[in-house]
């Protein structure tokens, strides 16, 4: 009989493709799911990874043990979604994954509002970079710029945000205002650092913007969070390109290069088709709609 912990340490390692990130994910040690993923293998009598330098690779039958484990947890979801709420009354627990950047800048700013219109809510909000799978329930909403091929899932577009470039007066005093994009090669760039999880697509743009074909700048400064890149850029660190609702959380920084045309970023309001009737999700996002159509209207 195979022992459900080591199953869920399994099928969480093969999601965050990499014993550090599940560990991070599950909040255990490294080497607790080192032990609970060589039990599993001694109990399955078979080898399930294929271990080498570029990372975790399933065997045969580690690929066919992930798509049931896949099977098994997204059907315990959707009976544990049935048994703990009532579909047509908003009311009990409700769990909300985001990006750190965009929850910290602009969910957590507007969540209090719909908590006061939804008293009988409980609400849970996840902030991480690391995906998130919500056939098994670790949450009921995603709201992320990260679009996957995935039938199970719903998408809703909830807000489309330009990438401006900014600085501060400070920095732009000792080094100079860029005048154009090519400008950028004499300056100090700040970007995300971690390719692994990026919150969104075009993240570190400002690396080619202007630049040759297969070109890319060298970063001055690199950071795992988006926040963090905006408050280095106030210290006067800086350049870096990020959207409006980081901006507007910060003081003494500048948009520079108005003119050069800018890719955006798309957010989602993503949730299971399993969760299609639930009253508490349809008013989550009729409320956060109202607060995207506010803010469009006084720009």
């Amino acid at each position: 009989m195979i022992d459900w912990d080591k199953l869920r340490v399994f099928y969480n390692v093969v999601e965050s493709g990499s014993f550090t990130r599940a560990a991070t994910r599950l909040q255990i040690g490294q080497s607790a799911i080192s032990r609970q993923i060589s039990g599993l293998e001694e109990r399955m009598g078979v080898p399930l990874f294929h271990r080498h330098a570029r990372g975790l690779l399933l065997t045969e039958q580690g690929e066919l043990l992930f798509r049931t484990a896949r099977e098994v947890f997204s059907d315990l979801a959707m009976v544990q979604a049935r048994i703990t709420e009532d579909m047509t009354v908003s009311q009990g627990a409700l769990k909300i994954a985001a990006t750190i950047g965009f929850g910290t800048a602009w969910l957590t700013p507007h969540i209090h509002k719909f908590l006061k219109q939804n008293p009988d809510i409980r609400l849970t909000l996840r902030l991480s970079d690391n995906p998130v799978d919500l056939t098994v329930h670790e949450s009921d909403v995603a709201i992320t710029a990260l679009v996957t091929e995935d039938e199970e899932l719903i998408y809703r577009e909830l807000l489309c945000r330009p990438l401006y470039i900014y600085s501060s007066p400070k920095y732009l005093f000792e080094f100079g205002v860029p005048l154009i994009p090519e400008d950028l090669d004499r300056h100090r760039l700040v970007v995300f650092s971690d390719k692994a999880m990026i919150p969104f697509d075009n993240v570190n743009w400002l690396l080619t913007c202007g630049t040759l074909p297969g070109v890319k700048r060298e970063a001055y400064l690199s950071i795992n969070n988006l926040y963090g890149i905006a408050r280095a850029i106030e210290e006067g660190s800086g350049i870096a390109c990020f959207p409006s609702y980081i901006a507007k959380n910060c003081k003494n920084i500048v948009q520079i290069l108005p003119e050069t045309p800018v890719p955006s970023v798309r957010f989602y309001f993503v949730y299971s088709r399993q969760l299609k009737d639930s009253k508490k999700i349809e008013q989550l996002w009729k409320f956060l709609s109202k607060e995207v159509q506010k803010e469009e209207d006084h720009e």
